[in-house]
């Protein structure tokens, strides 16, 4: 990604989407055609064929790998948690972070079945970022800086890359920024998060309300409404989403607050995720909304609200199936089977 820098910040990240590589369609092809070979009737493996054909077009060959899959989790501290919208305390991020060290979270368990690496990035969880219903979660520079961090945490390489979060309080961040993305109402964008309820919901809702009113009409910019009401484990998240792009990764997409994140890139362009998958819906009840309103069906729905990149891992083992059955089944001719009928 070899991008001239132009002045502002934002002009530079603007720069990057306007140079995304597109799908290869002749990678596709060859897929579709030794599928229409192997040892089954056409289209009977539903969706694992479709994404057989995604790992190929965006990782622009005919026979793509998924050796070194990598989850990307990215932590940090919000300072609108001191309004009482979370059922932990913020220490709970650092602590978090030092069980994923300690291989103790459940991330840890699901990469060691699914064959993945896990990087885990702490994003200054002793500076969280400032109430975002009295002042911006960064300036432009910082939230480039943190976009171009999360391009970055990506360039030892991977062959599929899942994007996830830790951070006591985001999704309140995930709901503020989808609400200011997509529009509605709070109420439409707000659930229990980590598990509140009663006085702490009525709390949520109003905080993203006042963070919305605070900024105003500044939240119709993209870029703007990320640093205004969003943190640093989404614009890291967005960075990562497109450095992934420019290098030809497919990416899964984890929960609520990852999809936010990657929501931005959308709202600016809407073909940059076109090299992402959903690979679940959360139980939190605005991710179905966010998945819908991005056009993307999830791989897995199995009433997971963890975060962590946890339900983006699950589904790497989905992805690997699917390339096992492209790359490992017999064709017509080599099986002695009788093709279908013309």
């Amino acid at each position: 990604m070899n991008v001239p820098p132009t002045g502002l910040p934002f002009d530079d990240i603007r720069n990057v989407l306007r140079a995304l590589p597109l799908r290869d369609d002749d990678a596709i092809a060859q897929v579709r055609e030794r599928d229409a070979q192997l040892t089954k009737p056409a289209g009977a493996l539903g969706r694992l064929e479709e994404i057989v054909e995604w790992l190929a077009g965006w990782q622009g060959q005919a026979v793509p790998t998924v050796d070194r899959p990598l989850i990307a989790v990215f932590a940090a501290n919000h300072g609108v948690t001191a309004r009482g919208v979370s059922a932990y305390p913020a220490d709970v991020t650092r602590q978090m972070v030092e069980n994923f060290a300690a291989g103790g979270a459940a991330v840890n368990q699901i990469a060691l079945q699914a064959g993945a690496g896990l990087k885990v990035f702490d994003l200054a969880l002793d500076m969280p970022t400032p109430d975002i219903c009295a002042g911006d979660a960064l300036s432009e520079a910082e939230c480039a800086a943190t976009m171009a961090f999360g391009m970055e945490a990506i360039a030892g390489g991977a062959d599929l890359l899942c994007v996830g979060e830790m951070g006591i309080g985001n999704t309140t961040i995930a709901a503020a920024l989808s609400c200011a993305l997509f529009g509605g109402a709070p109420e439409d964008w707000v659930g229990p998060g980590t598990g509140v309820a009663g006085d702490a919901m009525t709390r949520k809702i109003e905080t993203v309300k006042t963070a919305l009113d605070h900024h105003g009409q500044a939240l119709r910019d993209p870029l703007e409404a990320l640093r205004r009401v969003g943190g640093r484990e989404l614009a890291a998240i967005a960075g990562a989403i497109l450095a992934a792009r420019h290098q030809r990764i497919p990416v899964l997409l984890d929960g609520f607050v990852a999809t936010a994140a990657a929501a931005v890139l959308y709202k600016l362009d809407e073909g940059a995720l076109d090299h992402c998958l959903a690979a679940h819906c959360a139980a939190e009840p605005a991710h179905g909304r966010l998945l819908a309103a991005l056009g993307k069906k999830p791989l897995l729905d199995l009433g997971m609200r963890l975060g962590e990149g946890s339900g983006a891992a699950l589904a790497i083992s989905i992805v690997k199936a699917a390339l096992a059955t492209h790359t490992g089944m017999a064709t017509f001719d080599q099986a002695g089977v009788s093709s279908p009928l013309d």
